[in-house]
């Protein structure tokens, strides 16, 4: 792991100034910084409260925990760390993520996300947990929620904050070493309610709030709603079968999607089951949420009709209802060469736009 000159990091901040603070928690602060090599980075401190309490471990179990694993596209990756001679601290020195947190995608900014975009960040999110749960040892989050959700410069998702993560050496073993449960109301398992409690199936839990949060847009924990837990909502909902009334009423959902995001609701009823051991293991989840993309892709074809119409009106309105209809028989196209299968070129075309 890369060592960094402290004297560096100083200097990049203007002495860690608050014109450069883009983040702040209750276990650390994060400043945006620009090396002398021209690398933008981001520099995770330990908080104030937690320094004057001489406590660090939070930073020093994410420098553990993130050491540890290979670099990975849906993770905040350590590059590496320095350390405070003054104060003797240790500072994280981590990817710079200038997209923002899924929070504030979903709750600050207009317009929110569409639904297919929604999909394609629950599926990323859901790799990134499953590639933690698959690690050798595996990794449990433990505070798994939608402000620690980045998106990076492609807006790709990133799972950040790993100050309360621990290991574990198999998805069902209890870890007897954590002090107490940890984590975030509204996010954290009821489960969860002793250290022996702990489990990969926390972790499942958690991202089934986050899943319910992208599907309804609204908060884990919001007082104006009755009930505030977004759980017990969107349980009563789905109890009174009422199930798409969850859905996020502010984006208007594309009717051949209405399918896939009913199967992801009852996929998150699963995840927050109050019977732990009915929860599905994250590989389960990564899988289901695969065979959603055909109602994605189709959404991506129409709107490639749609772009095609305009530009060529008489060749390709023969071809909107069928696109729009099926995604397995879909009539063939001419060009200027000659007769090409609408199938191939279609499918072509979804697969490099990388949808999911």
């Amino acid at each position: 792991m890369k060592e960094f000159r402290h004297e560096d990091l100083e200097a990049a901040t203007q002495s860690y100034s608050r014109t450069h603070l883009i983040g702040k928690g209750s276990h650390g602060c994060i400043y945006k910084a620009t090396l002398t090599d021209g690398q933008t980075v981001a520099i995770k401190t330990p908080s104030l409260g937690l320094c004057n309490l001489q406590d660090t471990s939070t930073i020093e179990n994410e420098a553990r925990i993130l050491s540890s694993l290979s670099p990975n596209r849906f993770l905040v990756n350590l590059l590496g760390t320095s350390h405070d001679s003054t104060t003797g601290h240790r500072v994280l020195v981590m990817e710079h993520m200038p997209g923002g947190m899924l929070h504030d995608s979903l709750h600050l900014t207009t317009p929110p996300p569409s639904w297919p975009r929604r999909t394609r960040m629950a599926v990323q999110i859901a790799r990134a947990v499953r590639f933690l749960h698959d690690s050798k040892p595996l990794i449990i989050h433990r505070d798994i929620k939608s402000e620690n959700i980045l998106f990076d410069s492609k807006s790709n998702v990133r799972l950040a904050d790993f100050g309360l993560a621990v290991c574990a050496t198999s998805p069902s073993q209890r870890v007897d070493s954590v002090s107490l449960p940890a984590g975030t109301i509204g996010y954290l398992d009821p489960c969860y309610t002793t250290p022996c409690k702990l489990s990969t199936k926390n972790d499942v839990f958690s991202f089934g709030v986050v899943l319910l949060e992208i599907i309804s847009g609204t908060k884990a924990i919001d007082v104006s709603r009755a009930p505030a837990s977004i759980v017990e909502w969107s349980m009563g909902l789905i109890e009174e079968n009422r199930i798409m009334e969850i859905c996020d009423k502010r984006v208007d959902m594309p009717r051949h999607m209405e399918g896939a995001i009913r199967h992801m609701i009852i996929l998150a009823s699963r995840c927050v089951s109050s019977d732990e051991e009915s929860r599905p293991s994250m590989t389960e989840i990564v899988t289901k949420m695969e065979r959603f993309r055909i109602p994605i892709w189709a959404d991506v074809v129409q709107s490639l009709v749609h772009l095609k119409r305009r530009k060529r009106p008489k060749t390709v309105n023969t071809i909107v209802v069928t696109a729009v209809a099926t995604t397995t028989d879909v009539p063939t196209a001419t060009s200027d060469h000659g007769a090409v299968p609408r199938t191939k070129v279609l499918l072509r075309e979804i697969l490099a736009g990388d949808i999911l």
